[in-house]
């Protein structure tokens, strides 16, 4: 599959979903520590360094199959995030109650743009 010539763009969402599996693992760590909390912790990591994976390997792909069939697992990893992030339990709404909303914010955006990719390419 050719790539455009300005490929800034794909490196910056490559970024980008890099930065928010480091931001969901950071705030998973911050978490207190109920038996939910742990699992869904765990779910979040997976999700969302999954949904980095998958963008990555979206722009290796061989074929423009598999790129789309790779932004379809990455949209389908962010609406999973989302969920683990919206059951998260947070005893006190400071910090890390912000950070959720932030989080939440950011994978609602990163859906938009996978969707819109997906657009796209049919």
């Amino acid at each position: 599959m050719e790539k455009p010539k300005n490929t800034n763009k794909y490196r910056d969402l490559e970024e980008r979903t890099f930065r928010f599996a480091k931001r969901c693992r950071d705030f998973v760590k911050r978490l207190p520590r109920t038996v939910s909390n742990i699992e869904y912790g765990k779910q979040l990591i997976r999700s969302s360094g999954s949904q980095a994976a998958n963008y990555i390997e979206a722009n290796e792909s061989l074929s423009k199959k598999d790129f789309v069939f790779r932004i379809k697992i990455c949209r389908k990893e962010a609406k999973e995030s989302s969920l683990w992030l919206n059951l998260c339990e947070i005893a006190n709404e400071g910090d890390i109650g912000s950070e959720q909303s932030g989080l939440i914010t950011e994978v609602g955006e990163l859906r938009k743009i996978f969707s819109s990719i997906l657009d796209k390419s049919r």
